[in-house]
């Protein structure tokens, strides 16, 4: 698998993501569970089938472009408010970032260590080893580069987020992932509650960072990606369930941006698990 992996990573992006429009639909057509849940996430949130129907060529698209974006050449990528970034960045009280399942999540992370990581300061990415060997090893490979280090889903990284974000540094998190039993409150998600991590809003309420929305738009045609970057645009109550709410709220807007990019098969409002 690695070698097919380094093998994709030399076609040009256009290419990827015309297989990965096919491997969308394959799977939606193929998986009962899959497009059951798909669909009953769309229609939760007030969406005909206009907007829908892009948005399973786009979840194929995020898989068939990760050996490039992994192992390949520097793709182009366009900027839609940097100024944000520079702005918290002179503030030195870090920047933490949050990014739904929105577009292409990986590029975000890269684009700013490309961007910011080597000059100003780098960026730290919540991570969660994937199960399978060849995969974990391929994955701490791509992630770990210039202006970008990983931490793990423990104590210890926890620690080293904070840490990283009391250094001025900037932080990563996909706040719409479900953690684990205890970890999180229920707080609405799209008129539903959703097990919601609070981790987010602690490491921004114990460092003082700054709180920055961001994803990475696929542009169509293999051309690339925008980054779009705006602030959170009000302080984040005290209260673990308020702030899970403000953050959901937020991540709500963001889809609405682009619903035809969102994720919408990821099992959002499952039951947390026992254990990290």
């Amino acid at each position: 698998m690695t070698a097919l992996f380094r093998f994709f990573s030399h076609a040009p992006l256009g290419l990827l993501h015309g297989i990965g429009w096919v491997l969308g639909w394959l799977v939606f057509a193929a998986s009962g569970v899959y497009r059951r849940r798909f669909l009953t996430h769309v229609h939760l949130a007030g969406y005909g089938r206009r907007d829908w129907m892009p948005a399973v060529g786009e979840a194929g698209k995020l898989v068939a472009e990760l050996p490039r974006l992994w192992l390949g050449r520097p793709v182009t990528i366009k900027w839609d408010g940097a100024q944000h970034i520079d702005q918290s960045l002179a503030r030195g009280k870090g920047v933490l970032f949050l990014t739904p399942h929105l577009g292409c999540f990986e590029i975000t992370a890269q684009a700013y260590a490309a961007r910011y990581g080597t000059v100003a300061q780098p960026m730290t990415v919540l991570f969660r080893p994937p199960r399978q060997v060849w995969l974990r090893e391929l994955v701490a490979t791509a992630r770990n580069r210039p202006g970008l280090q990983t931490a793990p889903t423990s104590l210890a990284g926890v620690k080293q987020m904070l840490k990283a974000l009391k250094q001025g540094q900037s932080l990563g998190l996909l706040p719409d992932q479900v953690p684990p039993l205890g970890l999180g409150v229920w707080a609405p998600f799209f008129g539903r509650d959703a097990y919601t991590m609070v981790l987010s809003a602690r490491l921004a309420q114990q460092s003082g960072a700054d709180i920055l929305l961001a994803w990475g738009e696929r542009l169509p045609w293999g051309r690339g990606y925008t980054i779009h970057v705006q602030p959170l645009g009000e302080p984040l109550p005290t209260q673990a369930d308020e702030a899970a709410a403000c953050i959901n709220q937020a991540m709500e807007a963001l889809v609405r941006q682009c619903p035809q990019q969102y994720l919408w098969a990821y099992d959002r409002y499952k039951q947390p698990r026992e254990t990290l």
